[in-house]
């Protein structure tokens, strides 16, 4: 699941990079990351090597999300002798696919059992890889997960902004439409600046013609008078095809640049500018789950022990000791000389444990994100039928709703399932009081706003609030700047025996990558220390 929100206590690190890259660009961008503690070298390619035997070697891994999955790999292919706790009757945590018979009872609500027609599915929680998230991809390519392009930006697609004012709010628009016409207004004022002196003091006059050049080129204006008149890139306003009429074929009209600016729709241009919204990504060939089960298939039989909840946690100076709780309500306790504890901080909170005082403390600043989303099955691939938009995301300012997504997968199929909304914060929690009925029902008249064929197409629907399941209680972890700064370095470290990994702990937050890149660092320590005796 990929965090998409700021983080509380003012000024974060995400919005400061976001500023820095319209600033400086990429470099100034880059730069920060370094300065920040998010440098791009540091990001690994492949785990640890784990060589040596160690003296005590039996480890206890609590948790089966992908974090805990690949330390119970890892450890296993070093000698290790492992045993996986997982409370839910599969793995991968979060990772997770809804299709056809898949259950899900949030805390204090309705069952819902996934009616997904068959080979149709939505990934609920995390659904695209960026290219630079090496850890993730080197188990795909290992563990021979496919993978398939995710469509993550489309300029075909619309953006549907309701509060700004003037013709084009409160409709949708292509958002190549708009992009090339802010880019073309953008770029003529600034070539018409610049031949007007405006950057002497910035550039020399051959630099000045390179620029004006460079704005020519880039925002489709005249060479003769510097005006942006539109572009066939933005699109047709009848398309090209046979026959001797030339009036087919015309470039679309461009808009004007204040109903643009008057409708705010320019603020969803942004996004793939962060580094982790890559115009194409990647995902797995029918599902996301498809990953964690290639981890399960991976690591021996009976190392992973499903339906077994965590009741306590104890250590003594050799060992230590988990109480848990098995199927059929068979309580057992069991004994390790190490752990690896991947399980979320807003549910380790809640289980009593013997964790330092200070430990204890480190983990209570961690804050989860309310996230939900809804995948709505639809009986008709209007999308792509009728607007021909291939992939992409509807981007809207109605903050219940965020964003609408088409799949990338299933191309020119009978059926499809879009994801609905993906919401955060105050506005999840909101939407998560609703049943899952109302929440599609909202889902439902939102989109038919934007789409005219939504409301006949609706067939069915899925829909999670992570920060209403028992096992989760959130979407992602949030720190603070003070808490990154002072309690996370504490987590970092072992308590004792017992160390945490989970995208928690990883500046990667919300991401398989930093659930993945975090096991591999604290289990490479882990080894370290049972080397040392």
């Amino acid at each position: 699941m990929e965090n998409k929100r700021a983080e509380p206590g003012g000024f974060t690190r995400r919005t400061l990079l976001e500023r820095m890259a319209a600033m400086g660009g990429t470099a100034m961008l880059l730069a920060g990351m370094d300065a920040l503690g998010f440098g791009i070298g540091s990001a690994q390619a492949e785990p640890p090597r784990l060589t040596g035997q160690p003296a005590k070697r039996r480890v206890l891994v609590l948790g089966g999300g992908e974090a805990g999955l690949v330390s119970a790999l890892e450890l296993g292919r070093a000698g290790y002798d492992v045993t996986l706790i997982e409370a839910r009757a599969f793995p991968g945590g979060r990772a997770q696919t809804a299709r056809r018979g898949f259950q899900l009872t949030e805390l204090g609500g309705t069952p819902q059992t996934c009616q997904f027609d068959e080979g149709l599915y939505i990934n609920h929680g995390p659904w695209r890889i960026p290219y630079h998230h090496r850890s993730t991809l080197h188990y795909t390519r290992s563990l021979g997960v496919p993978l398939e392009l995710f469509n993550n930006d489309n300029d075909a697609s619309y953006l549907y902004f309701e509060k700004g004012h003037g013709p084009l709010a409160g409709r949708p628009v292509r958002k190549g439409e708009i992009a090339a016409d802010l880019g073309g207004y953008t770029s003529e004022i600034l070539a018409k600046l610049t031949r007007q002196g405006a950057l002497d003091q910035q550039l020399s006059a051959d630099d000045r013609e390179r620029f004006v050049a460079y704005l020519v080129s880039s925002g489709y204006l005249s060479p003769k008078d510097l005006r942006y008149s539109g572009t066939e890139g933005r699109g047709f306003d009848v398309l090209p095809g046979a026959g001797t009429d030339p009036g087919p074929g015309r470039a679309s009209t461009p808009y004007r640049l204040t109903d643009l600016l008057q409708a705010g729709s320019w603020q969803a241009l942004h996004s793939v500018t962060l580094w982790d919204q890559q115009r194409t990504m990647f995902q797995p060939v029918n599902g996301m789950e498809q990953i964690p089960k290639a981890m399960a298939r991976a690591i021996p039989p009976r190392v992973i022990r499903y339906s077994t909840e965590v009741q306590r946690i104890r250590q003594s100076p050799d060992a230590v000791m988990v109480d848990v709780l098995g199927p059929g309500g068979q309580r057992e306790t069991l004994t390790a000389d190490w752990c690896v504890c991947t399980i979320p901080l807003s549910v380790l909170k809640t289980i009593d444990s013997d964790f330092s005082p200070a430990f204890k403390t480190a983990m209570a600043q961690a804050a989860y994100a309310p996230v939900g989303k809804i995948g709505l099955q639809m009986k008709r691939r209007f999308w792509e039928e009728d607007h021909m938009i291939y992939g992409g995301h509807v981007y809207t300012d109605n903050p219940d709703i965020m964003s609408i997504a088409l799949p990338s997968t299933g191309w020119q199929g009978r059926k499809g399932v879009l994801l609905g909304y993906y919401n955060f914060m105050a506005n999840a929690a909101k939407i998560s009081a609703k049943s899952p009925a109302e929440r599609a029902a909202f889902a439902v008249e939102f989109g038919q706003k934007i789409f005219p064929e939504y409301r006949d197409s609706f067939e069915s629907s899925f829909s999670v609030a992570w920060h209403r399941v028992k096992y989760n209680l959130g979407g992602w972890a949030m720190w603070s700047d003070e808490a990154r700064a002072t309690a996370y370095p504490v987590l970092c470290q072992p308590d004792r025996r017992i160390w945490l990994a989970g995208e928690h702990m990883s500046y990667i937050g919300g991401w398989q990558a930093g659930a993945i890149e975090s096991a591999w660092q604290q289990i490479a320590q882990l080894h370290a220390r049972a080397m040392k005796g």
